[in-house]
């Protein structure tokens, strides 16, 4: 066991699967819950009420609170599970002096909707976070697999390598294997851009486009992802790695994918507010449809299957008829 402080931020799906891998390697894990209620259940009963509830805690070796600054003043390494949605407001009254001088870590798949700023660019600005400290974890994986032991690989990316070392030392289990890139903004984009890929895919199939036309689908996102990332964020990067073509293939095809989930109930006629009501959990890709638009819209990348999902979500285009429209975009 290490005798490194580890917290995470936030209470959903990921966040618990995330518990449940650090507890095999740290002592205690500090955990930071907004809701009082579901703080005092998890205490009591040893285990999350609301999501991944089949697992179970030593709550021995765990300490949970809804005071954020106090968790953030017990941790070495902070961990931020929270959607991207209620980031920024999550983060109100955080002292940002607690975040000095430690790896800060991301395990969020968004982008902060109030800035169009992916994790890394917002905590720079809002709490002059430097680059260096910043890490991601990122990769093919849903928190269900986790909780169930399945075996999952995961990216750990920062600028400073000792962070990454040591970030990917706290995940590394019997079913976590862990492997490390300097590509911080690959690693924060793919995910934000695959979400909304996962929310096509789900209308292509919710309309009845069989396996073959999701290939193309799929064949021509990771072009148009590989296109926007490099143009945003030139860099050398292999594409074709599990971090970015691998998370882009488990959320488009996967069934735990809320966003896949997402564009099948839009396929059905559901309107996206309905659909928000609907589900328990958060959709990124809904507000990441948006944010990426309005970004591609100063950079002019070519991108199709954006410009589809924008337009029903957005401006009311009805699913079939803009499919039509993709399909003789693609090739």
């Amino acid at each position: 066991m290490r005798k490194v402080k580890a917290a995470v931020i936030g209470s959903g799906s990921w966040a618990t699967a995330i518990v449940k891998i650090l507890l095999h390697n740290v002592e205690k894990v500090h955990w930071w819950v907004r809701e009082r209620e579901i703080a005092d259940h998890l205490m009591q009963y040893g285990h999350n009420p609301k999501y991944l509830s089949s697992v179970s805690f030593d709550t021995d070796r765990l300490e949970v609170s809804h005071e954020l600054n106090r968790v953030l003043k017990q941790s070495d390494i902070p961990v931020f599970c929270i959607p991207s949605v209620y980031l920024h407001s999550s983060l109100e009254g955080l002292h940002a002096s607690l975040l000095r001088d430690k790896p800060v870590v991301s395990a969020i798949k968004g982008i902060v909707p109030e800035y169009n700023d992916i994790i890394a660019d917002y905590l720079y600005k809002r709490f002059d976070l430097p680059y260096e400290q910043f890490v991601v974890v990122s990769g093919p994986s849903h928190a269900e697999e986790v909780a169930q032991e399945k075996l999952t690989y995961l990216t750990i990316a920062s600028e400073k390598r000792v962070n990454a070392a040591a970030v990917s030392g706290l995940f590394a289990c019997r079913y976590i294997k862990t492997s490390i890139t300097d590509d911080v903004f690959g690693a924060e984009y793919v995910p934000v851009l695959k979400n909304i890929v996962a929310i096509a895919s789900g209308i292509c199939s919710g309309l009845g486009y069989g396996d073959n036309f999701q290939a193309v689908l799929i064949s021509n996102a990771i072009q148009e992802i590989s296109r926007f990332i490099g143009t945003v964020k030139p860099g050398e990067r292999d594409i074709n790695r599990s971090v970015y073509l691998g998370d882009l293939l488990v959320t488009s095809y996967s069934q735990f994918s809320r966003n896949r989930h997402y564009g099948q109930m839009l396929a059905k006629g559901y309107s996206p507010g309905h659909i928000q009501l609907e589900m328990n959990m958060v959709a990124e890709g809904y507000y990441a449809t948006r944010c990426i638009k309005e970004m591609n819209d100063n950079h002019r990348v070519e991108m199709p299957i954006l410009d589809a999902v924008y337009n029903i979500l957005y401006k009311s285009a009805k699913p079939s008829a803009e499919m039509k429209v993709l399909e003789e975009r693609l090739s």
